[in-house]
């Protein structure tokens, strides 16, 4: 006689048969073998840089791809150590480009100067990196098979970069008095700009403003700690001054003139005068729609004129973080007023007056303060 299988164990034993398909289906779908980097490209082993930070050039460290079992994405990871290091505690890393996806990673010379000192190798003296590549899949990660080694001759730095820095001295708007001393704006570690006057005369960097500061200056292009404070000023002249420490690198740009440029007419309407301490106002301006055919047209910006150490004269505009606003109001946030660099269009990027400002006069003020955020502000007369 036929026994029959009981209807419920049946079921048991399809449904596990089910779940062992899955999961066998799953460990494949989730094979995280990867194959290591084998082979680099770029540069060649045991290449001399003489490093050069000012310049903007680049060095493009590139490798052979990695392989994924089930054909997916590999993401990298580049290491430098010390010329004896194993890797163990490297003294930096970084992913490559886009994400960790890309097979190569570009580092200008102000990136492998800042490698540089933190592997030992001191200011104006030469010293090897060794680097090498991690592939990696979700947690599986594989060094490469081999690394490489590169030597470098840093250029003229800082053993101590300053945390803070201010300006002082008979050339500049503070005056000689210490305790007055300008503060610049600090960007990022090392890295430091002040919009200011500048006049023939002392001009003096220092990191403090009581006691005995550690004291730099300006020498051309490059940054010095010493006491040797010339101005780079021939003549009074505003100035966006730019220092890195990391670099020792120095960029110093003549702010020609400010203006208010009104978009529908493609052309500043009114020069803001320099007042001091970083601020540009025009008083008393009138302000006029422009009529269109569709209605009046309230959109502005800034225009800087500017010129480099060469006498090349460049413009910048000064606009808005969106591309398109509402007029401003009485109740428009702090955050509506704030300038940053854009590119040059008519219309995009803009600001707009608010609705009573037509037909009537205005002071307007831009404030470029190492205290905040860089901003302006329209007061109706």
């Amino acid at each position: 006689m036929k026994r029959l299988l009981n209807p419920l164990l049946f079921l048991l034993l399809l449904a596990s048969g089910l779940l062992s398909s899955c999961k066998d289906e799953d460990d494949d779908a989730l094979d995280g073998t990867i194959t290591p980097v084998s082979n680099f490209i770029s540069p060649g082993d045991n290449t001399f840089v003489r490093l050069d930070p000012a310049s903007n050039a680049a060095i493009t460290f590139e490798w052979s791809q990695a392989r994924a079992a089930d054909g997916t994405l590999v993401l990298y990871e580049v290491m430098f150590d010390e010329e004896g290091g194993d890797f163990s505690s490297p003294v930096y890393t970084t992913t490559s480009g886009t994400n960790g996806q890309d097979t190569k990673l570009v580092l200008t010379h102000g990136d492998l100067n800042r490698i540089a000192n933190l592997a030992g190798i001191k200011a104006q003296e030469k010293g090897k990196l060794k680097w090498t590549v991690n592939a990696s899949k979700g947690l599986n990660v594989l060094p490469a098979t081999a690394a490489r080694v590169i030597e470098l001759e840093r250029p003229a730095g800082f053993a101590t970069i300053p945390a803070n820095l201010y300006l002082t001295g008979s050339g500049t708007e503070a005056g000689t008095d210490l305790s007055m001393a300008m503060p610049f704006k600090r960007i990022s570690a090392g890295v430091f700009e002040l919009y200011t006057r500048l006049s023939p005369g002392e001009v003096k960097l220092v990191d403090q403003t009581t006691g005995t500061p550690t004291a730099y200056y300006m020498d051309g292009n490059k940054l010095r700690e010493g006491d040797q404070a010339t101005s780079p000023a021939t003549a009074p002249a505003v100035y966006h001054i730019q220092l890195d420490f990391n670099n020792s690198a120095t960029t110093l740009t003549e702010i020609v003139s400010i203006g208010l440029w009104v978009s529908a007419e493609n052309k500043v309407k009114a020069d803001l005068p320099y007042v001091g301490n970083g601020v540009w106002k025009v008083e008393n301006t009138p302000i006029e729609f422009f009529q269109e055919s569709w209605g009046r047209d309230e959109r502005y910006k800034f225009l800087v004129t500017q010129k480099d150490a060469a006498g090349v004269t460049s413009k910048q505009y000064l606009g808005s973080t969106n591309r398109d606003n509402q007029r401003a109001t009485a109740n428009s946030p702090a955050e509506y007023f704030f300038l940053t660099p854009g590119p040059d269009n008519q219309y995009d990027y803009t600001f707009k007056f608010q609705s009573e400002a037509d037909g009537k006069n205005a002071d307007i003020t831009v404030k470029m303060q190492p205290d905040g955020p860089y901003t302006h502000q329209v007061t109706l007369r």
